[in-house]
């Protein structure tokens, strides 16, 4: 083991090394990443120039600041990370918000509105049974009456000194907010642009992509060298949307049992399991340019949780042309492989440097991160090596 692995910074540490380390050449995070990184060729706004490794700032940067408010985006923005992702999901009257799942009582106060108490409800979403809030309920004038919070306060207690500073922001003012952003630098500002549960808002008559699609024609996202990428872990919307724009396209992979849900109502009997082989990796291939596979797709943990050996899907889905951006790594220990962990601390930060190795060592295309400041400082340290 490094010296470096054996130490663990704390928090404010890493977020002053990426700020301090760019300021120090006058050059923003992202720029310095893209002179470290392998682009993937030349042209203006494509895909394949992203830097390489891509950091993506997993729903802003949520390490630092509640998720999915405008505060965490500009902060991942500001930390350097070359993307930052949304996820969408509907209001009752056809609005798209950001919010990561539509049940929002974990990451608004909306329990704290004596208003909303005959709204709480019980639903079945994608099999599994929730109870609470769901913006779905709610118009967009309601869903603005109400403030973010942090979603684990218990991981992250730092963060609720922020809780009630932002509202929702629709994904519309995302989209303002990239263009003044992408004004003031002089380059476009890139979104990662996440549809939720589409099967199931389809069934409620709140359909996902047609409704993105109009936003993304709005604001020239439409087409194929626009700055934005879209995911899903359902393959029909992604299906869906690239018969709507051209707009780059990834779809997501959860664990190798598993089934998007979109095949379990249309009977489709494939698993994750097959997708990652070579003939469903062809298949996606044919309507996405990228895959976002767990981790564990990339890099299989043993039943004690530590890392084994690395699978070959980073050298399959590179055979068929696909892009990997794998998810998620976070600092805190309660979040790393069991062999990156230090100290007896679940929320204290472990070796997340020395895992980031681990996982850029297998060729992955780019990560999606909760503290993009670290994940940009160990892309520098992997294109240095």
């Amino acid at each position: 083991m490094t010296e470096r692995a054996r130490k663990t910074p704390g928090r404010r540490t890493l977020l002053g090394a990426a700020v301090l380390g760019t300021a120090a050449l006058g050059l923003p995070a992202a720029a310095q990443a893209a002179e470290r990184g392998r682009g993937h060729g030349g042209g203006h706004g494509s895909l394949r120039d992203l830097p390489v490794p891509t950091v993506i700032g997993h729903r802003g940067a949520s390490g630092y600041r509640p998720e999915h408010t405008l505060g965490s985006y500009q902060l991942a923005l500001d930390l350097g990370a070359h993307i930052v992702e949304q996820d969408l999901v509907p209001t009752k009257d056809g609005h798209l918000v950001c919010r990561h799942e539509n049940d929002i009582t974990g990451t608004t106060d909306v329990a704290d509105h004596p208003e909303f108490a005959g709204r709480k409800a019980t639903k079945s979403i994608d099999g599994v049974s929730y109870t609470g809030w769901f913006t779905e309920d709610f118009t967009l004038a309601e869903l603005k009456t109400l403030r973010a919070k942090e979603r684990i306060p218990g991981n992250r207690p730092d963060n609720t000194l922020y809780d009630g500073r932002w509202t929702i922001p629709t994904f519309e003012e995302v989209l303002r907010w990239a263009e003044k952003e992408g004004r003031k630098r002089g380059k476009p500002v890139w979104l990662y642009v996440e549809t939720k549960h589409p099967s199931y808002f389809r069934s409620l008559g709140l359909g996902l992509e047609e409704p993105l699609a109009r936003l993304l024609r709005r604001y020239g996202r439409d087409r194929k060298n626009s700055p934005l990428i879209l995911q899903s872990f359902e393959p029909g919307s992604v299906q869906r949307l690239a018969r709507l724009v051209d707009t780059p396209r990834i779809v997501l992979l959860s664990g190798p049992k598993e089934r998007p849900w979109d095949f379990v109502e249309s009977g489709d009997p494939r698993t994750v399991a097959d997708l990652v082989k070579p003939a469903g990796l062809k298949w996606l291939a044919s309507f996405a340019q990228g895959i976002g596979p767990t981790l564990d797709l990339v890099i299989p943990k043993d039943a004690s949780g530590r890392l084994t050996t690395p699978t070959t899907l980073v050298r399959d889905a590179h055979a068929k042309g696909l892009l990997l951006h794998p998810y998620t790594l976070r600092n805190e220990n309660s979040f790393l492989p069991a062999d990156f962990r230090r100290g007896t601390d679940p929320n204290a930060y472990g070796d997340v440097f020395g895992a980031y190795a681990a996982y850029l060592a297998t060729g992955i295309d780019g990560i999606f991160a909760d503290h993009p400041d670290t994940a940009l400082l160990a892309a520098a340290d992997h294109a240095g090596r």
